[in-house]
């Protein structure tokens, strides 16, 4: 089960005709269909954290669901809108560097004006599908990502319901399931925030698992009879273990011009003069030789042929895709040297391969 196909087989149980049924969801109880979305909500947290969360753990486990590599909530969020993985859509991790612009990144989160978010991710969406096809989509979440490039990159199609606080988030969710057949996208992500600056399982983040629970509780109050609740995430998230800053007491800055995506998934851009596969090759194995077990290394080369981002890249993709890659292994964080304050003072991380990263649940449950 994998998080391209969670969206396709909602939409399918809507009458959405490209797409398919293939988790198994079966039709529309009364075609109002809710995606809620916790950011950094990994599979584990349900046995580790199930006190905190009585709500969640009423509902139905659908499955255990795997993200794209990197396991971070940009690259996630295509995969789940378009139904696609990150070599057709092109969103590669929290930065890349931006072809041909001398060296300046695009954090996706964020974005940058000067680059054409529909260019950047031209894969038609779910969401603009569905439209299409007569079936109301609306998105649920915070005011300020309404006229992001991020949100018109990647939830293009969907009717826009800002709201900052749980009352309101509930009753903008109520309204746009006025109509069937409907969709409706809710992410919160005060969970995520807990996690990276205080860890999984500190008291903040229990106390914004615990307010996430009991949004549901109120969310499934005022919900229709028949409305069918799906919840998942994009990734889950490791505490910080081993801090490796690049280049401090280390050779891992020898050759390296730009330093993009987070510490647990890093993409390198190497010096001008080292623009060669052989050239690669050898700044990857200096690197493999120097962490060992600490982390995975690859060249672009590799990181393609291994579908490390899929079986199909594009050229686009190959174009924003870092020289080499480095994933960093159990609780070793890659600390950019130029980040170093804001980086190493976070506890929660997330980005590589671990289950625990790349592992997050389907659950459901349908209001009687």
């Amino acid at each position: 089960m994998h998080l391209s196909q969670i969206t396709p087989s909602i939409f399918s149980s809507l009458g959405l005709t490209t797409a398919s049924d293939t988790l198994g969801c079966g039709p529309s109880p009364i075609g109002r269909e809710v995606l809620i979305l916790i950011d950094g909500f990994g599979a584990n947290t349900f046995e580790l954290f199930a006190d905190a969360m009585p709500t969640i753990t009423r509902l139905t486990r659908h499955g255990i669901v795997q993200t794209a590599f990197p396991s971070t909530t940009a690259t996630s969020l295509a995969t789940l809108t378009t139904g696609t993985l990150p070599g057709t859509h092109g969103m590669l991790g929290y930065t890349v560097q931006v072809p041909r612009s001398g060296g300046r990144l695009l954090n996706a989160l964020k974005w940058d004006e000067r680059v054409d978010p529909s260019n950047w991710q031209p894969v038609p969406t779910l969401f603009e599908r569905a439209s299409a096809e007569g079936i109301r989509v609306s998105h649920v979440a915070a005011e300020r990502y309404e006229n992001s490039g991020f949100t018109r990159a990647v939830f293009r199609g969907a009717e826009y319901r800002g709201a900052n606080i749980v009352p309101d988030l509930i009753a903008e969710t109520k309204a746009a399931l006025h109509k069937t057949p409907s969709f409706v996208y809710l992410y919160m992500n005060d969970l995520d925030v807990a996690g990276h600056n205080d860890g999984v399982g500190s008291a903040k983040w229990l106390a914004a698992l615990s307010m996430i629970d009991q949004m549901l509780a109120g969310l499934m109050k005022e919900m229709p009879a028949g409305t069918r609740i799906w919840l998942t995430s994009d990734h889950g998230m490791v505490n910080v273990g081993e801090k490796i800053v690049i280049g401090q007491g280390n050779p891992l800055l020898n050759n390296i011009a730009v330093i993009a995506g987070e510490p647990r998934a890093r993409h390198l851009y190497l010096n001008d003069d080292h623009d060669s596969p052989a050239a690669r090759s050898n700044v990857a194995n200096e690197w493999q030789e120097y962490l060992g077990q600490r982390a995975d290394v690859f060249t672009r080369e590799e990181a393609i042929s291994n579908g490390l981002f899929g079986a199909q890249v594009s050229a686009d993709a190959i174009d924003r895709m870092g020289e080499v890659i480095a994933i960093a292994k159990a609780d070793v964080v890659l600390i950019d040297p130029e980040r170093a304050d804001k980086e190493g003072s976070m506890v929660g991380h997330h980005g590589g391969q671990s289950d625990i990263e790349t592992q997050v649940g389907l659950l459901t449950t349908t209001l009687s």
